[in-house]
């Protein structure tokens, strides 16, 4: 068992209260679910997420934590969360990283697999 890792999974949803395509605005929730699965306690300490659009714009969001925690996880604990972002096209897709310290102090990264942001009903070209 690797002592340092987190998985993460993620479930993004369409939010069409949130969107305004008029306007260019189309809103998307994601819940996520990280849990520690390496053999030592540790912390999440900050998020580094990289939101493309369907251009391929790139908005990089950095920062402190998850909605204001930093959890620590025990070996098989899980933390879940949701959390939204607005794109201005109708899909694209969101991938990442948390950085991690471990209760012995080894650092390390979790990475956040990537996931479309898509309306029901849509297709990808």
């Amino acid at each position: 068992m690797e002592p340092y890792q987190f998985s993460v999974a993620v479930k993004p949803e369409f939010l069409p209260e949130q969107s305004d395509p008029g306007q260019r605005v189309w809103a998307y929730s994601y819940s996520v679910s990280i849990r520690n699965t390496g053999s030592v306690a540790a912390q999440l300490i900050s998020r580094h997420w990289f939101v493309m659009d369907e251009t391929g714009r790139v908005e990089e969001v950095q920062g402190l934590g998850v909605v204001g925690h930093q959890p620590l996880l025990k070996p098989g604990e899980t933390f879940e969360y949701t959390s939204w972002t607005r794109l201005n096209t109708p899909s694209g897709s969101m991938r990442g990283s948390y950085f991690c310290v471990a209760e012995d102090g080894a650092r390390f990264d979790a990475p956040i697999p990537e996931f479309v942001l898509m309306p029901p009903g849509m297709t990808l070209h």
